[in-house]
């Protein structure tokens, strides 16, 4: 899709000047990424004067980019994969939630001081507000211990979720999953497991007993855009929430099993994307982002 900026009266040309300020994407590889078609967007329809870009940059680059930051006095940046542990060195201020995921994924500058956040969690927090759904008091199964799952489970934990039910397989991301559960337990009222994913039976009852069942692995997403972590309908029940953290494709294998099974609430991952872009649009400007717009730029039938 190409990152087309529309603005309020049309397609938007020359509106960068000596004034605008610079907010980055730091990650790598990153050229697909669609925030800058989110973001610039944003500005635009808001009569902001900002502009976002992406930066291929790696660990090897990462100190000297993040000193870029406050050299060219930029507003701040967006950090992915592989650096959202390894920026954390090189700020001076770390969010609550980031300290306790260990990762950030948004830098702030305010006046030569960078803080760090996090806004994935935030963003599915949100996003399941948006469709009228509270997280404070739930029980919650999730799956994955990666660069979604952590986020989701922390902020899940802090804005009020009852009890968390971490599966995930001993895979190199089990050790980021203790130390989760261990994070949440001492910073929280939160209760919180962790279980193998190959106990079925366990899985199984889990999410019986759930009011939302989260998938934050990449299983649903190419190249296995074929595969569910749940494959019988029977183990979902109609009043929960069924959340698929992919967005491509549209409706993932999840989805339509949870949909088989008559579940109400059935959602992708593009509230969370937008959502936590949102979060991040908020941190830099202070303002809020016009997310309906958004989703209608980005995800338009024209768009798919």
């Amino acid at each position: 899709m190409a990152n087309k900026i529309t603005g309020v009266n049309g397609p938007i040309t020359g509106w960068l000047d000596g004034h605008t300020y610079l907010i980055g994407l730091m990650a790598y590889p990153i050229r697909h990424s669609m925030s800058p078609t989110m973001h610039n967007n944003a500005f635009a329809k808001l009569g902001l004067n900002y502009t976002y870009l992406c930066f291929e940059i790696g660990n090897d680059k990462l100190k000297g980019a993040v000193d870029a930051i406050r050299t060219l006095d930029m507003r701040g940046s967006n950090v992915s994969m592989p650096n959202k542990k390894e920026v954390i060195q090189y700020l001076d201020k770390l969010s609550p939630a980031s300290e306790m995921c260990d990762a950030v994924n948004t830098i702030v500058n305010d006046h030569g001081v960078l803080t760090g956040y996090t806004t994935d969690g935030i963003g599915f927090v949100q996003s399941l507000k948006d469709e009228g759904i509270d997280i404070k008091g739930k029980v919650m199964t999730l799956t994955g211990a990666g660069g979604a799952a952590t986020p989701i489970a922390v902020q899940s934990a802090l804005d009020g979720a009852k009890e968390i039910r971490i599966f995930n397989i001993k895979d190199d991301k089990w050790a980021q999953a203790e130390k989760n559960v261990k994070t949440i337990q001492e910073k929280t009222d939160c209760q919180v497991s962790l279980t193998e994913l190959t106990d079925q039976e366990a899985f199984k009852q889990s999410i019986a007993e759930s009011d939302i069942y989260c998938d934050a692995t990449s299983v649903g997403m190419k190249p296995l855009e074929d595969k569910t972590l749940v494959s019988d309908p029977s183990w979902f029940h109609e009043d929960m929430v069924v959340f698929d953290t992919v967005y491509a494709p549209r409706t993932t294998k999840l989805m339509q099993v949870a949909q088989k099974a008559g579940v109400k609430h059935v959602f992708d991952g593009i509230g969370m994307m937008i959502d936590q872009g949102a979060a991040s649009f908020k941190l830099w400007t202070g303002k809020e982002m016009p997310t309906d717009y958004i989703r209608e730029i980005m995800f338009s039938d024209d768009n798919k």
